[in-house]
């Protein structure tokens, strides 16, 4: 028995320690009297401290406080670099393989650490003394352990010789894969990839055998880790292989109708696409297409969600001939399911499989098959359902022209526009740009823009959040129209904004002025925007004259100093004297911004006196902000 077992022994029984009366069992018995009794500890001598990173250890991994030894197996890489690699190897390593029992939380941090050990027991070529505890740990019952334990196997296995890998790892693999609980089986799934292309021809076969026996095991868990590991598989296995044995593996759990597995079936549909991406079209045609097809019609809905979610890396791997005979009609049959799921899922596909069609094609394909389901989801009674194309059903206009986006596209934006349900209209306006740049600007003043002004007194904040934050970007599709265009249709509108109920609203409305007046330019914003703002320090509600000052704060960064001397200081010098502290103390931070503009003149007799004057003010809060502003000014 190493020091360790011995140390663990001791520590269980306590009493035992003190009638062994040898040099070893002097030294054990100091280091963990010095554990207890601090006071001891002066009588300590090298031999002790040798011993001290284990009995440290084996007393916090025996405390009751589950943190304390989780904290104990986070600090092991510690203790291992204290005891040196031979000790690590020798003593700690075995340890951990036969004594650790505890929490799942604890088991998971072992897991980890495990696999960061390699150089702590003296590098790659003694990476094999770690697998027996993380073997241990892939067979727990808990599952997220497992996993962080495989994880862990795979990360080391990479630093195995091949010798070391057919030597020891490969073992390992077997030993999991015919483990009588299914823990271990579940675990071994994840290890084929990692060491199949480092063995001999003889034992490839071997495994190839057990992986089978995997894919076929009795334990839907089981099965269910094999779908999921099988196309990792498939990529490190020969191509002969893959098309005699694995691919008849694939299409076994891929129909897996065993007890009603369909857990089984929609992991297998990733697995599928991965092994697509391996053969050529005429092979995924003749072995793999019959098996997504089967998929898009299973009778489970949530395979048809899986292929509807994965649909896009599907089309990527089998090339664009296969997608035009083949995964167009699945694709619509999808965006018509019966469960709003499946349609919300495939919805969501629809620009990127419109684009990742061939140019020359993408009209033909779309016209026929695409859009009449297009136009049925537009009124999906699943309000999932229509923000999900709502999301993406602008990004068509770029695919299908101006022509076809007129015609058939701008009826649709209209109806999901005035959509009952305010994440529909929201996902429609947060894509504006993409179809103004195909329509024209016309088109755009004719038939979109009533509806975006309709919306812009939308009961849902949001929605109008969403017109403020596209306002610009109209300004901009809408000048070469004329600034009167603009003042017509939708000044009214940006000024209503400030008045808003909700804060949100007025503080973007305030920053859609100063991106108008980059816009339009000054002489609109003298004319038609600072007045009005201005205006509003004469409202009785103290909001709005708030409102006032973060505009002009907004304003004054576009604005030259000439026209915040002469129209914004009064403003701002008039509300130096309102009633309500929260608008004095907006006073002072407005004044501190726009000092750094203002000539030496008006500092000194407009800016100051009034700051001083507030430097006075009964309120805490306004003198503050009125001290930091004279700083400025000074």
């Amino acid at each position: 028995m190493g020091y360790i077992g011995k140390l663990l022994h001791l520590v269980d029984n306590e009493a035992d320690v003190y009638c062994k009366d040898t040099p070893l069992m002097d030294a054990i018995n100091r280091v963990i009297t010095n554990l207890h009794y601090p006071v001891a500890s002066m009588a300590a001598t090298s031999e002790d401290d040798s011993l001290y990173p284990i009995a440290v250890l084996i007393d916090e991994l025996r405390n009751e406080d589950t943190q304390l030894r989780l904290n104990s197996i986070k600090k092991l890489s510690t203790i291992a670099l204290a005891l040196g690699v031979e000790r690590t190897r020798a003593e700690l390593i075995p340890f951990l393989t036969d004594t650790i029992e505890d929490e799942d939380e604890v088991l998971w941090a072992l897991a980890e650490q495990l696999g960061n050990f390699i150089p702590l027991v003296g590098g790659p070529e003694y990476a094999s003394c770690l697998l027996p505890p993380l073997e241990n740990l892939a067979t727990v019952e808990e599952t997220v352990v497992r996993e962080k334990a495989t994880e862990s196997l795979r990360m080391i296995a990479g630093d195995h010789s091949p010798a070391d890998i057919e030597k020891h790892f490969a073992p390992l693999v077997k030993r999991l894969s015919q483990g009588d609980w299914f823990t271990s089986r579940t675990s071994a799934c994840g290890l084929y990839a990692v060491c199949y292309p480092h063995v001999s021809v003889a034992l490839k076969s071997e495994l190839r055998m057990m992986f089978k026996c995997l894919c076929t095991d009795d334990t839907p868990m089981v099965r269910r880790a094999a779908a999921s590991k099988i196309g990792e598989f498939a990529k490190v296995v020969e191509m002969e292989h893959l098309k005699g044995e694995i691919i008849p593996l694939f299409n076994s759990l891929a129909n897996d109708e065993q007890f009603s597995q369909d857990s089984v079936r929609l992991l297998a549909v990733e697995a599928g696409i991965t092994i697509a991406g391996l053969l050529t079209e005429s092979d995924i045609e003749s072995l793999l297409l019959p098996m997504f097809r089967s998929a898009a019609s299973d009778k489970s809905w949530r395979v048809r969600f899986m292929i509807a979610d994965k649909f896009i890396d599907l089309q990527t791997a089998v090339g664009p001939t296969i997608t035009k005979n083949h995964l167009v009609f699945h694709f619509s049959g999808l965006l018509k399911d019966v469960e709003a799921e499946v349609r919300a899922s495939a919805a969501n596909k629809i620009k990127e499989f419109c684009t990742n069609l061939p140019a020359d094609i993408q009209e033909a394909v779309i016209m026929p098959n695409i859009l009449p389901a297009v136009k049925e989801l537009v009124c999906d009674t699943n309000q999932h359902v229509k923000a999900a194309l709502a999301s993406v059903i602008m990004g068509l206009s770029p695919i299908m022209g101006k022509d076809n986006t007129i015609q058939h596209l701008l009826p649709l934006f209209l109806i999901l526009l005035k959509d009952e349900h305010s994440d529909v209209r929201l996902n429609i306006i947060s894509n504006l740009d993409s179809v103004n740049k195909v329509i024209g600007i016309h088109q755009l003043s004719q038939s979109l823009l009533p509806a975006i002004v309709e919306l812009a007194e939308d009961p849902k904040w949001r929605v109008r959040l969403a017109i403020i934050e596209h306002m610009p970007l109209l300004a901009e599709q809408l000048a070469p129209l004329g600034v009167e265009f603009f003042d017509e249709k939708l000044n009214s509108l940006c000024m209503s904004w400030l008045v808003d109920g909700v804060f949100a609203i007025r503080s973007a409305a305030t920053s859609n002025l100063k991106r108008l007046v980059s816009i339009f330019g000054l002489e609109w914003a003298q004319n038609t925007v600072i007045t009005k703002v201005l205006s509003m320090a004469r409202d009785p509600n103290y909001l709005h004259r708030m409102t006032t000052l973060f505009a002009i704060n907004v304003l004054a960064e576009v604005c030259p100093p000439d026209v915040i001397a002469k129209f914004m200081v009064p403003v701002i010098s008039n509300l130096a004297a309102d009633a309500v502290p929260n608008v004095r103390f907006n006073v002072a931070k407005t004044m501190a911004l726009i000092v750094p503009s203002l000539d030496s003149h008006t500092i000194e007799f407009q800016i100051k006196p009034c700051l001083t004057k507030l430097h006075e003010d009964e309120d805490m809060d306004v003198k503050y902000f009125a001290d930091e502003a004279l700083v400025l000014c000074h």
